[in-house]
């Protein structure tokens, strides 16, 4: 019998930052590594370029990657302390089985008894309630190939339609209203373009903590004479030094949209030329924007109007400018409608598709864009296709080699999967890289169905919160362990090379899937001999779609430091600045700039619409959530690497002075906020950079301390992002709680 590796918290600390060979003060490693592995982060949508230092089979360090071209070999705390994680003491080194009697309720079992045991399992569940009664929750952080790999176990092997990932919690707001708008989901400039504008205006997104590098390139644009504008409930420290603060409150955003467009139509400060020759249905929008006048934005918003004045003339009047934005406003009930709004702005002022001039979402996970392009989220196919148009099935069919009719209809999002679970629809789950225990609202929901599931099968490189209920542990890679390609941030596919060995029993996660598929009797089209294989018939997959990868090769990604999709030839450039005039357009066929068969972009109504629990007299104080610097995530990797967890150790109460005096709290009191769903109790953190109806909370911890036992699981009706930027909850003052007579340092997963 064995126990798990340690999740001690001391032990995090006490091995966390020594679990390397040691590094001088300039970076130098003590023991001279064997050789240097040129890669990028594990971590963010940035993907910054990193040299792993590797000596016998270990990471022990970096070199900073100068040439790279997206960060010249900048980093942020977390990329300067990634190598950190492969030798901790929590790794996965074992297949595992829950065991009720054994120590810590898993022992170690042998890897392929253990995938037997899942093939033994998924074969009764389906055979007794159908195929899609196993679902499959795949990560936004795996390789390309790996995300390709997970849509079609699911779709091919399983024959289930019940496939979603972690991204839905991301960027898909985002995704939805740039293929509403724009008919392509990606970002429309390299990061370079930023520099260039004259006005970058930034919405919802902590930049300086969650996107370090992109702070360099705003900042580099403020040097070149740019005009910044910020909007968020919070006074980040990117908007610290911004030329316009607005602090708008949490779920109007679309109202700040409207009431800008409003101003820059009765100033006239739009192109018409650009408006008429590359867009249709901005007569709607117009008129529908009329109501949103700078008084009525400004009760509805809490900016001031002098502010929306200001910020629309800034905007409106700018030679070219940048519009960026993240989760602040995608996470909500109406995100997509956010979204649209925010791209109204762009198409309205003409600014987009030239030099200098465009609009970006900021992309959160290591692969949040590829992730999102090649099959794993429920309703698509690879080369960002439609599951359910018959040629789109018809052409990943023929590759696959299968009929299409063989492939399933549209499945439904990630929490849907677990309602599916309360309803019984759904009786087996297999996930990877994703911790939906922290990670999902209203999280006690979740773990009541983890609970419910008759089987349950991770694949992960630690034990996280979730894979604490499965039934079979399988030990998974970390990002260095294996190859691939990853698209980060501006839409540049780049190479992920491998610096080590897995350790122990731990495999390359695409060999676990296609060891299940072998041992189910279901191998044919799961015999790839490695990422290579994989990434070639990616490429014939996605040939003709939107998301085309045809003219990328391994080769490519390495000479030219990545390459833009889309690229639907060995010989052709790829699309760093899509909607050019002559750029490429596998779907406007050269009759137009955007991705539809007229070429023209959509302006697409974007009405207001309250969030879906807003504030009453029983819980009057908005609670919005989000990141710190140090921690990602569900903090399943961070929370395990020593400097980073004493950088921040326990997640905090951000609360306004004046809320504080009227609770009668004071810095560092303890309170306890409690929503119609559940309550946390943590320390508060007295700040002036918050909006006083607002308290903010990061969302990186479990157990005791994980603020989803708060947040609401209201999701958007076209994307399914679930609301976490704003519900209503109640604050009081609490006293320490009796776990936390030692909290500190020492605060590693519940």
């Amino acid at each position: 019998m064995a126990a798990l590796p340690a999740t001690d918290p001391d032990i995090i600390d006490k091995f966390g930052p020594h679990l390397s060979y040691s590094i001088g003060p300039n970076g130098a490693s003590a023991t001279e590594p064997d050789k240097l592995v040129k890669t990028h982060c594990c971590f963010c949508g940035q993907q910054c370029g990193i040299q792993l230092k590797v000596k016998g089979n270990q990471v022990v360090g970096f070199e900073p990657w100068e040439e790279f071209p997206f960060n010249r070999g900048m980093l942020c705390p977390k990329g300067v302390k990634r190598y950190l994680q492969g030798s901790h003491p929590d790794r996965l080194l074992s297949a595992y089985e829950r065991e009720p009697g054994a120590l810590s309720g898993f022992i170690a079992v042998p890897y392929n008894r253990a995938v037997e045991k899942v093939a033994e399992a998924i074969q009764h569940i389906q055979s007794t309630y159908g195929n899609d009664a196993f679902a499959v929750l795949s990560g936004a952080s795996l390789t390309t190939e790996k995300s390709y790999l997970m849509g079609k176990f699911a779709r091919m092997c399983l024959k289930t339609r019940y496939i979603d990932y972690n991204g839905r919690l991301c960027m898909v707001s985002a995704a939805a209203a740039n293929k509403k708008a724009f008919g392509i989901d990606r970002a429309a400039n390299a990061w370079s373009d930023i520099i260039k504008a004259r006005v970058v205006w930034v919405s919802g997104a902590n930049i300086a903590e969650c996107a370090p590098i992109t702070t360099h390139y705003i900042w580099q644009a403020r040097e070149h004479g740019a005009k910044i504008i910020m909007v968020d409930p919070r006074i980040t420290p990117a908007a610290r030094t911004c030329d316009l603060f607005l602090p708008v409150k949490p779920g109007r955003d679309i109202a700040l949209f409207n009431g800008i467009l409003h101003l820059m139509i009765e100033n006239d400060w739009i192109d018409h030329d650009f408006i008429e020759e590359n867009t249709v249905g901005f007569d709607k929008v117009a008129e529908h924007v009329q109501q949103w006048t700078p008084r009525r934005t400004a009760e509805v918003t809490g900016i001031a109007e002098r502010s929306i004045r200001q910020a629309a003339e800034m905007w409106g009047t700018a030679p070219s400018s940048f519009l960026l934005h993240a989760r602040g406003i995608e996470h909500h009930s109406h995100g997509v409608q956010n979204c649209l709004g925010a791209i109204n702005i762009v198409l309205a002022s003409g600014r987009i598709g030239r030099e200098g001039c465009g609009y970006a979402t900021i992309t959160g996970q290591a692969n949040g864009q590829g992730g999102r392009e090649h099959g794993q989220k429920c309703d698509q196919l690879p080369g960002a296709r439609d599951i359910d148009n018959p040629e789109h099935r018809a052409h990943v069919a023929k590759v696959w080699g299968i009929d299409a009719a063989e492939l399933p209809p549209s499945g439904v999002d990630a929490y849907e999967i677990f309602r599916k679970i309360d309803s019984g629809e759904i009786r087996g789950l297999l996930s990877i890289c994703f911790n939906p225990k922290v990670s999902l609202p209203d999280n006690n929901f979740v773990t009541r169905m983890l609970n419910k599931l008759d089987f349950y099968v991770a694949i992960d490189f630690f034990l996280n919160e979730t894979a604490q209920h499965a039934n079979i542990v399988l030990p998974g890679s970390l990002q260095e362990e294996d190859e691939g390609v990853v698209t980060q941030i501006e839409g540049r596919v780049i190479k992920i090379n491998k610096a080590v060995e897995s350790p122990g029993a731990a495999r390359e996660d695409w060999r676990i899937i296609q060891d299940i598929a072998r041992k189910l009797g279901r191998e044919r089209g799961f015999t790839f001999a490695g990422p290579r294989e994989i990434f070639e018939e990616l490429r014939r997959a996605s040939a003709g779609g939107i998301a085309d990868y045809a003219g990328i090769t391994y080769e490519r990604l390495e000479k030219e430091y990545g390459v833009f999709w889309p690229c639907p030839s060995e010989d052709h450039p790829g699309t760093p600045r899509l909607f050019e005039e002559d750029s490429w357009n596998p779907i406007a066929k050269g009759k137009g700039r955007f991705y539809f068969p007229d070429g023209k972009a959509r302006f697409v109504v974007a009405p207001y619409t309250p969030p879906a629990e807003d504030v009453d007299d029983e819980y009057p104080i908005i609670l919005t959530s989000g990141r710190v610097v140090s921690q990602f995530l569900s903090g399943t990797q961070t929370r395990r690497i020593g400097p980073l967890v004493s950088q921040c150790p326990e997640p905090l109460i951000e609360m306004h002075p004046h809320l504080a005096k009227k609770l009668g709290i004071d810095d560092g009191d303890w309170a306890t906020v409690e929503s119609r769903r559940g309550s946390c109790t943590l320390r508060v953190q007295v700040v002036t950079t918050i909006r006083p109806d607002t308290i903010f909370v990061p969302y990186h911890w479990a157990g005791a301390r994980s603020i989803n036992q708060v947040t609401i699981a209201a999701q958007d009706p076209i994307s399914k992002i679930p609301e976490y930027k704003v519900c209503a909850v109640r604050v009081r003052k609490a006293e320490q709680p009796r776990d936390r007579e030692e909290v500190g340092v020492h605060a590693g997963p519940q």
